[in-house]
């Protein structure tokens, strides 16, 4: 081995000791790239014109790239969907609803799980608010406090796969670079690009898939052991049948509603996920809006079907201005989107006021600043840390590693999915994702692998660190909000079922690529091979 492998495989075991340890990861990414990059420079083993290359990588992954615009404005749909209290009307209507049935608030907290995922996106978030308001109502009602840790932290990690997701985001983009670059280093120099919509509709059949394997493994067990999961008599619920209809209803549709204008134009081809990401955060503005004065709702309500006549005019007429030629229909088109552009304003207004007046505008946007900047830091430290890794020939060793493992190309997806799996244990998937995936995606893809189909694979993998302990992030979030009655025990034993769920999964996803690739195809005939 040369003096320069040696360093490469030293500087990434340095790496994961150090993020172990808790440094911060953006600041270890670039401290330890700038490290070994001067040290190997000293032993004459790098070339200093690799981190030459680190202003223009910046300025082209971080700076200048339109995808990944869409994870801030996706951070702020969900944190304002959290602090404008629709996940505890939902979690509250639909315990109402499926209560008289054993197991029934364990099925309440997986669909509201799932809702939540395709409305926020952040983990955190779901498990803290489901956590504080789940919790104390499965435990008195005599249900395990296993199976109420672990369908809660499983449930809020549901964000991770469901679109729009901001790992899908972060994923689509490192895979869409990997893609192009193993396609050219094969000689083709025209290859058909990976976008964030292509990996958002393959996903979306596994993260269903998920949630009916967690809603099944919760009827079995209410099944087998009636006293896991009790049921609520109805008396105890209150109400009457039409105001379980009334509440459930009022606390469903007005998400429902802006799921589908996110994902719907995306999948319907009507906008790129960086403009459904604005959709989504003006769409989350209204509800909040709407959420804090229902009494005077009309201008949020006019104001929201303005937002969807404005989609379905760009679906169908060309708003562009300026045009040399245009039809009388555009024309009139145009502007009647001006003016609903001006009643949607004035609804976004009124509703920022109301959300600053009840001081939730300030925390929403300092939340959204922190994980923002978190990403785009780590970003930029991985930018360095790759350049530098490359520099000492770390790309070779992983591409000789993989390409002569036993088993050919499935043994090289499966080391690499058994690396993620374990790191998972230590790393968060953010981490993983920067540092992981830009060395190990070129190799695999240039092995005739389907790039959406390992995106998602790697997604669900990641999906597993939130669980995993020592270190996983919904056991965190969980631990600090349950009640002292419930141990740290029970929240780790809790989530080992819907771990081993989640690997079911991963191994359908292996066996059947078909439940990723189908919907790319059919929605965007995308035939990635």
């Amino acid at each position: 081995m040369t003096l320069e492998e040696t360093l490469a495989l030293i500087m990434f075991g340095v790496t994961c000791v150090v993020l172990m340890a808790g440094f911060p990861v953006a600041f270890t990414l670039s401290g330890v790239a700038l490290a070994f990059g001067t040290i190997g420079y000293f032993m004459d083993a790098f070339d200093m014109a690799f981190l030459t290359a680190w202003p223009s990588r910046i300025y082209g992954s971080a700076i200048h790239n339109e995808i990944l615009l869409a994870v801030p404005l996706f951070v702020f749909m969900g944190v304002m969907l959290e602090r404008s209290k629709v996940a505890e009307e939902l979690l509250e209507s639909m315990g109402r609803l499926f209560g008289p049935m054993r197991g029934g608030l364990g099925i309440s907290v997986f669909f509201v799980g799932a809702l939540l995922a395709a409305s926020t996106g952040i983990v955190g978030a779901t498990v803290v608010t489901m956590g504080l308001m789940s919790l104390p109502t499965m435990l008195k009602r005599g249900y395990s406090p296993e199976l109420a840790c672990g369908g809660i932290c499983a449930s809020g990690t549901l964000g991770q796969i469901i679109p729009p997701s901001i790992v899908l985001v972060v994923l689509a983009d490192q895979i869409s670079n990997a893609y192009v670059d193993a396609q050219r280093a094969i000689g083709n120099w025209s290859p058909e690009p990976v976008s964030v919509g292509d990996l958002f509709a393959g996903a979306m059949m596994p993260g269903l898939m998920l949630v009916g394997f967690y809603m099944l493994y919760q009827l079995v067990m209410a099944w087998l052991k009636p006293d896991s999961s009790p049921a609520i008599p109805r008396e105890d619920l209150g109400g009457d049948g039409r105001s379980y209809m009334a509440q459930i209803l009022h606390a469903l549709l007005p998400p429902v509603f802006l799921i589908i204008a996110v994902l719907g134009s995306i999948l319907a081809g009507i906008a790129t996920p960086t403009e459904a990401a604005a959709v989504g955060a003006v769409g989350a503005i209204l509800l909040a809006g709407l959420r804090l004065d229902e009494g005077h709702g009309t201008v949020i309500y006019l104001s929201g079907l303005a937002m969807i006549v404005m989609l379905f005019l760009a679906s169908n007429f060309d708003l562009r201005l300026g045009m040399n030629e245009t039809s009388n229909t555009n024309i009139i088109a145009i502007a009647v989107a001006g003016l609903l552009t001006l009643l949607l304003t004035y609804g976004v207004i009124v509703s920022l006021i109301r959300v600053f007046r009840a001081g939730i505008l300030t925390n929403v946007v300092r939340s959204t600043t922190e994980i923002s900047s978190m990403v785009f830091i780590i970003l930029i430290g991985a930018a360095g840390f790759s350049l530098v890794f490359r520099g000492f020939g770390g790309d070779d060793i992983v591409h000789e590693f993989l390409t002569n493992m036993p088993g050919g190309t499935f043994g090289a997806i499966l080391t690499v999915m058994l690396v993620m799996f374990v790191l998972g244990f230590f790393l968060d998937f953010i981490e993983i994702t920067f540092v992981v995936v830009p060395i190990v995606a070129p190799v695999l893809l240039k092995q005739d692998v389907n790039p959406i189909w390992l995106g998602v694979m790697m997604a669900m993998n990641l999906q597993t660190s939130f669980l995993t302990p020592p270190f996983g992030f919904a056991l965190f979030y969980l631990r600090g909000v349950a009640p002292p009655s419930v141990t740290t025990m029970q929240i780790y034993r809790g989530v080992v079922p819907f771990i081993l769920i989640q690997l079911l999964g991963l191994a359908l996803l292996w066996i059947f690529p078909e439940i990723t690739t189908w919907l790319p195809k059919v929605i965007f005939g995308t035939d990635i091979q």
